[in-house]
């Protein structure tokens, strides 16, 4: 391009810029309207820092029919647009178009209603996880899904991403706790998936939306499920001095018949590190530590708790504490929930994994990513949701290191498709985003990715929504070696384009 089509083009680009900001503050405020590098520079990347990009312009709306109002004036553009909501995710999920829209869901931070006989919560998409246990702990119910960043994440990107947490095992993922959304479509019109009632007539579009990552619709309305707050609930810390030992212990627990309602490990690198911060009395120099917690009625938690005792002593445990109170419950789970921002002090980056497997594979699993450890000389922090096989391997870089973030990428894709084969997947609640989308191309077949495509298309046929996430091309696959190719030709080429 010469030097005056250059000067042209990209004049051409700041006239669209200025029409798209004076549409845009027809329908919000113009301090609602970020334009500013200053005030762009917040917004160029999610929880996962790693990758980094100042979106064109943000837009803060406050009401539904200004959501609808941006997404017409945008569809109308062809403008993509990406949604964000707390910005605690893990994959690159809400990392902005450098030619788009990011709508931030920030302002919607209102809890509508709440349904006591019915046991659910309308919410709006920025209303935080923790807040919604909170409003309604007086009325003796909660909400179940609990991600490590409950404190600050935002229930619209927990559907987004149909988080986890320390619970689910039991009470599930986002998936299974949630009743209803309102979405606005890429064209701006507002549609609502489930139902207050327990089924709904068509296809189940609401377990669709559960995972999309914003690339089929915009959120902005969600009905959760609440539950009774236990009669009890106990906690039991198993301490170990081998990893694998440990691993046994949490598949020999659910063979025993109990289904607890959390179930966690952590090793000697990500105790260290969650007793240095939290202070919460973690057995330091254990190789391992399971936390087992129990609940229900008063009579079902003894038997368990005896139980799960057995259990970890038959499978080796050195020691085994029982949490005498709510205090030193709470306190238990402090250290868990405290691990993430721990172990961020003991390198200058971490780079953390989201892989699930079958729990029968766990010790076998976390004997490879420790020797990848050594192989890659990265230390790896391994914290996770060991009862639904859910895999958080924190690897330790420093990112100041040249070539050292590519090394630490390299051995994370290495996690990601060992999980794959031993039968599990490349995200357990964290999503796909930009991160792992290269080894959606390992998990999945070209036909299975040509269904994605196709499902795709169906909600936004332009690819306005969320573009270049969490579904790779067939053209990306076909260069990483990871997809046949028919005689030299991708197979859907019209759908190389998303």
């Amino acid at each position: 391009m010469s030097v005056i089509e250059d000067v042209l083009e990209s004049n051409a680009t700041s006239n669209d810029k200025l029409a798209l900001l004076d549409a845009l503050r027809a329908i919000v405020p113009e301090q609602a309207v970020l334009h500013e590098e200053e005030d762009l520079r917040p917004y160029e990347c999610d929880g996962l820092s790693a990758y980094r990009r100042l979106p064109w312009v943000v837009v803060l709306p406050e009401r539904v029919e200004q959501v609808q109002a941006i997404m017409r004036v945008c569809h109308q553009r062809n403008i993509p647009v990406v949604a964000r909501g707390a910005g605690t995710g893990l994959s690159g999920g809400a990392l902005p178009h450098e030619h788009g829209v990011l709508l931030s869901l920030a302002k919607f931070t209102s809890i509508l209603n709440i349904d006591v006989a019915n046991r659910s919560a309308r919410v709006q998409p920025g209303v935080r996880n923790l807040a919604i246990s909170q409003a309604v702990a007086s009325l003796g119910l909660y909400y179940a899904p609990d991600p490590s960043s409950q404190i600050a994440c935002s229930i619209g990107g927990n559907v987004a991403e149909n988080s986890g947490g320390v619970h689910c095992l039991k009470y599930g993922l986002t998936v299974h706790n949630v009743l209803k959304l309102d979405i606005v479509t890429v064209e701006g019109e507002l549609i609502t998936v489930g139902s207050d009632a327990l089924d709904s007539a068509g296809y189940d579009l609401l377990a669709l939306f559960n995972g999309s990552e914003g690339m089929l619709g915009v959120i902005v309305e969600v009905t959760v499920k609440l539950l009774p707050i236990p009669e009890r609930a106990q906690v039991l810390l198993g301490v170990f001095d081998d990893v694998e030992k440990a691993g046994t212990a949490v598949g020999e627990i659910i063979a025993a018949g109990i289904i607890p309602a959390g179930l966690e490990m952590m090793d000697t690198l990500a105790i260290q590190a969650a007793e240095d911060f939290a202070h919460v009395g973690y057995p330091v120099g254990a190789a391992a530590i399971l936390l087992c917690e129990v609940d229900g009625t008063n009579e079902e938690v003894s038997e368990h708790v005896m139980h799960v005792r057995e259990v970890l002593c038959a499978c080796g445990a050195t020691e085994v504490r029982t949490a005498r109170d709510e205090q030193e419950r709470i306190m238990m789970w402090k250290g868990r929930k405290s691990a993430f921002p721990a172990v961020g002090r003991l390198a200058p980056d971490y780079y953390c994994m989201d892989g699930t497997i079958p729990r029968r594979h766990l010790a076998q699993v976390l004997k490879r990513i420790n020797e990848l450890s050594r192989e890659y000389n990265l230390p790896v922090a391994n914290v996770f949701h060991a009862g639904d096989g859910n895999l958080h391997p924190l690897i330790l870089y420093d990112a100041n290191q040249p070539g050292e973030l590519a090394r630490t990428e390299e051995m994370g894709g290495k996690i990601l498709e060992l999980c794959v084969q031993v039968g599990g997947t490349i995200t357990g609640e964290h999503g796909v985003g930009m991160e792992k989308i290269d080894q959606m191309c390992v998990q999945f077949a070209q036909a299975e990715l040509g269904q994605f495509h196709a499902l795709k298309a169906a909600f936004d046929p332009r690819g306005l929504l969320n573009p270049g996430k969490a579904v790779p091309t067939l053209h990306r696959c076909a260069e990483l070696g990871a997809m046949h190719v028919h005689h030299g030709q991708l197979p859907f080429p019209e759908l190389e384009r998303f």
